[in-house]
């Protein structure tokens, strides 16, 4: 008798249940590269020689590169990028949620709500950051932070909810007094200090716990957390940087990792599946500041989720993981110098060769140096200054020198403590209504965040040590990487060149499975 056969082109493929995207903010082809060169090439890397997660799950899966512009400017916001990822329509920088015309344009996250599915928003920034924000909620400005965490309450649209940012969920003035109960004592037991950001006596945190979330504050909270609904407060303002991540100096939070692997098991239990976003969004904080060592701490941050993620999907036919950034900051690159030239070398090849390159193209050890950094520039910059005034030039080297590898001396210090007439004022402008700011000799234009420039101007005196460029304060239009795994029959479409607008469309097609089969 012989045995029957099963066609594979007649077997149907199998339905994607869930979707996970991971948004590195920020995260260009630059900075995937210095992660994987530190992973596998740094003499004392923490991966010891092995890949990242990143490039792990691109070499199951597939790459693509992708476009992010907005529907009419070259350059774009991480508000504007998230919108076209998170609805497929194309839309206006600063904007949340809306397409260039202002319309409110429903996103994957609600879609995914409206199948029946669970859904969930992890940062490491602030719930109602630009990222998180774009996938939730609809305002026609990034900054309406207030108005942000009200619609994220009230929507009802997102089950499991962990970030920073809990200045904007408190009423003016809020207190906690007397005997506290519900969410006022994990509050109060959080150990958190909090100051509102709100100008009304609004309190999202019992609305929400009238809604049936369950609200945490720190690590072993969330760890403890019985209800699918969970609403997870866990900084006033941003969580800790990735330096302060990588020397656990977590301050009671649960890591960006922690985070991913609770949503996960908690939106996993719907059997109709989930869609997941995670942002690792200081990667862009650390471009926009030229940090160098933070940017590596935060790459490792964010693969770090990418790899629990990769463990719980890598054997699954049923989710589709995409990772990707919604633009590039910074202008990072290493570069080779003509600083500190390499000496001659022989070799003992047939002919005893000498070997002298023409430049300094840089040593590996960089990367473990870039490691070593202690504290970011801006905690650098904070330890520094006396009182609210600029630090003194010794104080400023004293202390750069103590956290990082690299060193500046008392030129250096001056060059970072010098300032100029503001040739952009604007007043009332958040960024440019200061009068002075540090001066910055080329390109100046795009150091635009005048109370940032002495960080960007310290990566600039260590960047020649560093065989490292920074050609902006800001983002640059550099196509991201898009990395695909999932089922073959899902993910060959995220190989190629396209835009945001057609990523958000290609999720958006899986997620009302309507992926072809052939």
């Amino acid at each position: 008798m012989l045995e029957s056969n099963v066609d594979d082109k007649t077997a149907k493929p199998s339905q994607i249940k869930n979707i996970i995207l991971l948004i590195g903010d920020g995260m260009g082809p630059q900075q995937v590269g210095l992660l994987e060169e530190y992973a596998t090439r740094a003499p004392q890397s923490i991966y010891r020689g092995d890949n990242s997660a990143i490039s792990k799950l691109a070499n199951l899966g597939v790459t693509g590169l992708s476009l992010h512009g907005p529907a009419d400017k070259l350059v774009v916001d991480s508000a504007c990028s998230a919108t076209q990822l998170a609805t497929g329509v194309a839309s206006g920088n600063e904007m949340i949620g809306l397409n260039r015309a202002g319309h409110k344009v429903p996103t994957i996250l609600q879609k995914a709500k409206a199948l029946g599915k669970s859904t969930g928003l992890v940062s490491d920034t602030r719930l109602t950051h630009a990222t998180p924000a774009a996938f939730a909620t609809h305002q026609i400005h990034r900054s309406m932070e207030n108005a942000i965490a009200e619609q994220m309450v009230l929507s009802n649209a997102v089950d499991v909810m962990l970030s920073g940012g809990l200045r904007h969920f408190i009423p003016k003035d809020y207190l906690l007094l007397g005997e506290q109960a519900g969410f006022e004592k994990n509050l109060a037991d959080s150990g958190l200090s909090f100051k509102s950001k709100r100008r009304d006596s609004k309190n999202l945190l019992r609305q929400a716990e009238n809604q049936g979330y369950e609200l945490v504050f720190n690590k072993s909270q969330l760890q403890d957390t019985q209800k699918a609904r969970i609403l997870g407060l866990f900084a006033n303002s941003a969580m800790v940087d990735g330096i302060e991540a990588s020397n656990l100096r977590y301050l009671g939070q649960p890591s960006l990792r922690d985070m991913t692997q609770v949503a996960i098991s908690k939106l996993s239990q719907n059997p109709e599946g989930f869609f997941l976003m995670v942002e690792g969004g200081q990667i862009d904080w650390a471009g926009h500041n030229n940090d160098a060592g933070t940017l590596l701490h935060e790459m490792i941050k964010f693969d770090s989720a990418v790899d629990a993620v990769l463990q719980w999907a890598k054997d699954r036919d049923d989710t589709l993981v995409v990772v990707t950034a919604d633009h590039e900051t910074g202008g990072f690159g290493f570069s080779y110098s003509g600083a500190d030239l390499p000496q001659a070398e022989q070799l003992n090849n047939f002919n005893n060769d000498t070997y002298k390159p023409n430049y300094n193209f840089g040593e590996l050890e960089i990367l473990d140096k870039l490691f070593l950094q202690k504290r970011s520039y801006s905690a650098m910059w904070k330890a520094a200054k006396q009182d609210h005034n600029n630090p003194s030039a010794a104080k400023l080297v004293q202390t750069v020198n103590l956290n990082s590898e690299f060193k500046i001396n008392g030129t250096d210090a001056n060059a970072i403590l010098a300032e100029q007439k503001n040739a952009f004022f604007q007043r009332g402008h958040k960024s440019l209504s200061l009068k002075t700011s540090s001066k910055i000799n080329d390109f100046s234009p795009f150091y635009v965040y005048l109370n940032e420039r002495p960080l960007n101007l310290i990566g600039r005196a260590l960047s020649t040590k560093q065989n490292i460029v920074w050609s902006t304060g800001t983002h640059t239009h550099t196509p991201v990487g898009v990395f695909a795994l999932g089922p073959q029959h899902a993910i060959k479409q995220f190989s190629g060149f396209y835009t945001h607008v057609e990523l958000g469309k290609k999720m958006q097609h899986i997620l009302i499975d309507k992926v072809d089969a052939n």
